[in-house]
């Protein structure tokens, strides 16, 4: 998985090299590999970081994984509910809203 993939099909294609083997072997091959969190509790702490830093860029992707790591619509859109007490409710509507959106287009969209 390379930086321009965590950030979707839109992004700069010219990332620097070394950024793109940080996101690669340390991100995704070491991080999201250790035994300590199984997948699942590893994209419910991404998203919600993402949802309170309001990095809604990067939420799609990590919309995705998540569902692929076994959590479902209603969980994602409870976490981000929950979140809006402690992150603010704009930043949590906005998310709410492009989980919707991401849910009205499947199964054709792109993250």
């Amino acid at each position: 998985m390379s930086a321009s993939t965590v950030n979707g099909p839109d992004s700069p294609s010219s990332y620097p090299q070394k950024f793109t083997e940080l996101t690669d072997k340390v991100l995704f091959a070491d991080m999201w590999n250790r035994p300590q969190l199984k997948p699942r509790d590893r994209s419910l702490v991404t998203v919600a970081a993402l949802v309170a830093l309001y990095r809604l860029e990067q939420l799609p992707f990590h919309f995705k994984r998540a569902r692929d790591n076994g959590l479902a619509v209603d969980e994602l859109a409870e976490v981000i509910t929950h979140l809006a007490f402690y992150s603010g409710w704009p930043t949590a509507a906005s998310a709410l809203n492009l989980l919707s959106e991401l849910q009205a287009c499947q199964p054709t969209c792109q993250e």
